[in-house]
């Protein structure tokens, strides 16, 4: 590949918006980097994404496939997204979702881009690539901690997954190839329903298949994350797949935004929301929020509003129209809102999430542990109370308790929670003496997360990947130079070495030792042997 081309990345998300904003964002930070992007998703699902920063609209091009006329046999009609199916629906999707791979696999035809960067679910562009000659990246979405506890592509079907991977119990604590202290495990309640991703579902195949393909037809795979919070496991899953790079992209941080066109750029509802922020005192609310695509039994809403209200801390709750509801108002007990007036707020429906968490009067949040919304909250130095509901939510939440950034809920053995556990998290996180240093390492974490210099670093090595086609000229870079010095110099991964590198020079400098060497070699000559 020539140093000096026009690189052109085709990018193919997952459609769930746990992918979709992930890839948008990677998307943003190529194209300043000067790299043509074609971001290929269905028509519907390119409209809800965020406007372009209009100097980079030349850069990044939306390429909408059918998904009507794909999909219509599987799907009611206008279901494109994860957010939209109806319970039970899932499957369908990921099989109309895979259907794309001929209208896609045309456009490559026609396109010829130097780069497939496509979701660790969309196996089937490993048969386009191989097809169409164009090299594969995978850019995961799911945090490192998630990969490395589901183990290298050998474990994920097959034989290696019949042996290790046969039952919940074997969800339930670290797996055996971690040799490091983590907490990254499921319970069991939430390893009953994990246990399926093993199973082929009514698109013909599991989802742990669709990872083990891609990872094994993959150049490299990039990773939405960064090493100061996950050396450890970008270290172990870098063993895992051998000889292919494995990157780090940074955290991919969304532009913060302006407080001034707040008002302005939402309906009156949040305009009065926001001056109800403005009122609060700083670092006082708790933000509330299980994202697009939680859907809350009645139960589970009305112990969130219990604990709410026992904290007696100011909140926000952005709350998904649950099915169960008739109406916005059936959604809560017809006392919370007067119980709970003045000192909290409920929206049903979409909300401005970055907006919230940048003001200043949020404190704290209470979610879901998906790792987008982890990575936004971290960004603004918020304290974390994490209730993992979905996917790979439970595996992050304990990666954030492990490295004592959030508290989690306690839960019944059934996975059921009440607000009396709720209310107490939420008090030591934001008001209690117990959660003062959890706060501490909450700022230094943002204080990574907000280090430009470094996530800069990070993005430039992964499109100084795709700009020298991982080096197969025997090229190499500053960029990944500067990073062997960080690692050996200063970063916490390159202790050992430092360690082994001193008993060296110990060694080296032990003259009774290399006396006796030379002696040998002496005595040799005197004897003449």
């Amino acid at each position: 590949m020539e140093r000096d081309k026009d690189i052109h990345a085709a990018l193919v998300p997952f459609v769930g918006f746990g992918h979709l904003i992930p890839f948008y964002e990677l998307s943003i930070a190529l194209a300043k980097a000067g790299i043509h992007v074609s971001f290929i998703s269905t028509r519907n699902y390119i409209q809800r994404l965020p406007q372009l920063p209009p100097h980079l609209s030349s850069l990044i091009t939306f390429v909408p496939l059918s998904w009507s006329t794909v999909g219509s046999n599987l799907l009611p009609e206008g279901i494109e997204a994860t957010v939209d199916i109806p319970d039970g629906n899932g499957e369908h999707l990921m099989a109309a979702f895979d259907l794309l791979k001929h209208p896609f696999k045309q456009f490559v035809i026609e396109q010829s881009p130097d780069w497939i960067i496509s979701d660790c679910i969309s196996y089937w562009t490993v048969d386009v690539a191989k097809e169409c000659h164009i090299p594969l990246v995978i850019f995961s979405a799911f945090s490192a901690a998630t990969h490395v506890f589901f183990g290298p592509p050998e474990y994920l079907s097959g034989n290696g997954q019949r042996r290790l991977r046969s039952s919940p119990e074997d969800l339930t604590s670290p797996p055996w190839w971690v040799s490091f202290r983590s907490l990254v495990h499921h319970r069991r309640y939430e390893a009953i329903g994990a246990i399926g991703i093993y199973t082929a579902n009514a698109s013909g195949i599991s989802f742990a298949e669709r990872i083990a393909r891609t990872l094994d037809g993959c150049r490299a795979v990039a990773i939405r994350g960064c090493r100061e919070l996950e050396g450890e496991y970008f270290d172990l899953f870098g063993k895992f797949m051998g000889n292919k790079r494995v990157i780090p992209t940074g955290v991919l941080l969304p532009e913060k935004p302006n407080k001034t066109p707040i008002a302005a750029a939402h309906n009156g509802e949040w305009s009065k929301i926001f001056e109800w922020l403005d009122e609060q005192k700083p670092k006082s609310v708790v933000f509330v929020g299980f994202g697009s695509e939680c859907k809350l039994s009645r139960d589970q809403v009305y112990e969130i509003a219990s604990g709410l209200e026992s904290s007696e801390l100011p909140f926000l709750w952005a709350l998904r129209k649950p099915s169960w509801a008739s109406n916005d108002l059936d959604t809560m007990s017809p006392d919370f809102g007067r119980r709970t007036s003045g000192r909290g707020k409920v929206c049903i429906g979409w909300a401005p999430q970055i907006e919230i968490l940048a003001h200043p009067s949020i404190g704290g949040s209470l979610f879901h542990g998906g790792w987008g919304s982890a990575i936004e909250t971290l960004q603004f130095g918020h304290c974390m109370v994490v209730l993992p509901l979905i996917f790979d939510q439970p595996l992050n939440a304990r990666l954030l308790v492990e490295k004592g950034l959030a508290i989690e809920v306690e839960r019944g053995e059934d996975g059921s929670f009440c607000g009396n556990n709720i209310a107490l998290c939420l008090r030591k996180a934001m008001a209690w003496k117990e959660g003062d240093e959890m706060r501490t390492r909450v700022e230094k974490a943002a204080a990574i997360f907000n280090d430009q210099k470094l996530h800069h670093q990070y993005v430039d090595e992964f499109v100084e990947f795709l700009k020298n086609g991982k080096g197969e000229d025997g090229s190499f870079c500053g960029n990944n130079i500067a990073l062997c010095l960080r690692k050996a110099m200063a970063w916490k991964e390159g202790a050992e070495m430092r360690t082994r590198v001193e008993k060296a020079a110990a060694i080296f400098k032990d003259q009774k030792l290399h006396h006796q060497y030379v002696d040998e070699f002496v005595e040799f000559l005197k004897n003449g042997k």
